[in-house]
């Protein structure tokens, strides 16, 4: 099992007004957030997964309830909130690409406490974290407290998915980050969290940086350019996006992350020897399985992630 750890909020996605008028908005709500599609996105694809997250006890945190129990996540790790769920508000560009404004301060996701870290037994294979979850308080020194005390017993994968809105201050983004990449064994990154935190560093030497520490491989996602691998040992090699009619973007590099801890854990690589052992056909085969996977989201309205058999 993979233990995916963060924020489940309701994305709002706004729809066209066919009446033209301003002062009429129609919406249209989805559960989401980075952790919790994950978290779904992995059992889609076949892997048994849980999710360490605040949920509050108002109507929509019983409804992203419902959803991760209709998908197949495990509640082990949920911890109920009197808090309200976290909104966020998504328009969609002409490419396709998201822009979010949240509503959270003070919401059930952000209230996960050092107090509420679980024991966790010899099925949790690995731990995922990402997005403002890593840098909101209290989850964010909650998050790291267990990512401190679990690397290297348990593989580690780190999505930075840097979204300032919730949180702006870029230079405590760059602290966190500088943190976690140091505890992490496999790191996925956007050449848009990379523009926003470095902005003035080549992203190769940023990620070389990285591959000092514990980190064996880099995947660095490029939309329609198509992704990159770093390795620690390999060296570093491109791959082209899949050809696709793009709906929106949308969980597309959600549904990359769940597919490259899918690739290791069908090739019972889910560990951290696993991935320290892989070769550069074996990570080709997993960069080339995420791209093909987030292409199909790509393809589809919303945060709607692939399931097993429409990948090949």
């Amino acid at each position: 099992m993979y233990l995916v750890c963060g924020e489940a909020l309701f994305d709002f996605f706004s729809e066209d007004d066919a009446s033209g008028l301003a002062s009429k908005v129609n919406f249209k709500a989805i559960a989401g957030g980075s952790p919790f599609n994950v978290a779904v996105g992995l059992r889609r694809l076949g892997v048994e997964s849980a999710l360490f997250a605040g949920l509050s006890t108002d109507y929509l945190g019983r409804r992203l309830q419902q959803v991760l129990h209709e998908e197949g996540v495990r509640p082990d790790y949920l911890v109920d909130f009197a808090a309200p769920t976290t909104l966020a508000m998504v328009a969609v560009g002409a490419n396709g690409s998201p822009h979010y404004s949240f509503r959270g301060e003070g919401c059930a996701d952000r209230q996960l406490s050092v107090a509420h870290l679980p024991a966790l037994g010899a099925q949790v294979r690995g731990l995922h974290i990402g997005s403002f979850s890593l840098v909101v308080q209290p989850i964010a020194d909650t998050l790291l407290t267990l990512v401190q005390r679990e690397s290297g017993k348990r593989l580690i994968t780190l999505d930075p998915n840097v979204r300032l809105n919730p949180e702006p201050n870029i230079d405590l983004w760059r602290e966190r980050v500088a943190t976690l990449v140091q505890l992490a064994d496999m790191i996925k990154v956007s050449d848009e969290d990379l523009s926003l935190l470095y902005p003035e560093q080549d992203p190769q030497r940023v990620i070389d940086g990285w591959l000092q520490h514990r980190c064996q491989v880099v995947f660095l996602t490029r939309g329609g350019e198509g992704a990159t691998a770093f390795s620690r040992t390999h060296g570093s090699w491109s791959v082209p996006a899949c050809s696709v009619k793009i709906a929106d973007t949308v969980g597309a590099g959600d549904t990359f992350q769940a597919a490259l801890i899918t690739w290791l854990t069908e090739q019972e690589l889910d560990s951290v020897e696993g991935v320290q052992q892989l070769s550069r056909e074996q990570i080709d085969a997993m960069l080339r399985f995420a791209v093909q996977a987030a292409a199909l989201t790509c393809s589809k309205t919303g945060p709607d992630l692939p399931y097993r058999h429409q990948l090949a």
